[in-house]
């Protein structure tokens, strides 16, 4: 039953397919691209909730210069399942409504990572772009409930 839902939701939302990972053809990021290990700045990002009910990263802004390839070390320290994405604040507005309407669907997208309570995940990244980005978790609701930060990246 659920891969008939699957294969409706796809045809019927071609978007669908796209933001669930399916990206065939390439993927042009605006903050830059995937990152092969190797000798790299790592950066530590954490993802909870606080006791008044907000949802936060720490840090709750990130820097870095175009041309720098980093490693982000991303650990879900909350309770709830969280994710951690970049891009431009419009295309995170895009996809955040795409959740809203699949909250259940997959990821596989190299700017992105979704823990459970208690993982840690990494994303290697190089910024070839520079400009003012966003990191977000785009879950239903937790967005408005503070989990955004400004991702600037600086000329070189």
């Amino acid at each position: 039953m659920k891969s008939l839902m699957l294969v409706t939701a796809v045809a019927l939302f071609p978007s669908f397919a796209l933001a669930a990972g399916t990206h065939e053809g390439g993927h042009d990021y605006a903050a830059g691209a995937p990152a092969t290990d190797g000798e790299m700045k790592t950066v530590e990002v954490s993802m909870r909730e606080t006791d008044d009910g907000a949802m936060v990263f720490e840090p709750k802004e990130l820097s870095f210069a175009a041309g720098e390839t980093v490693r982000l070390v991303i650990t879900n320290k909350g309770e709830l399942e969280h994710e951690f994405v970049m891009d431009t604040v419009e295309a995170n507005a895009e996809h955040k409504e795409l959740m809203a309407k699949f909250p259940e669907m997959e990821h596989d997208d190299p700017n992105a990572v979704r823990l459970q309570p208690g993982e840690t995940g990494e994303i290697l990244w190089t910024f070839t772009n520079a400009g003012e980005f966003e990191f977000a978790c785009l879950m239903l609701g937790h967005y408005e409930a503070g989990m955004h930060g400004p991702l600037n990246v600086t000329k070189s």
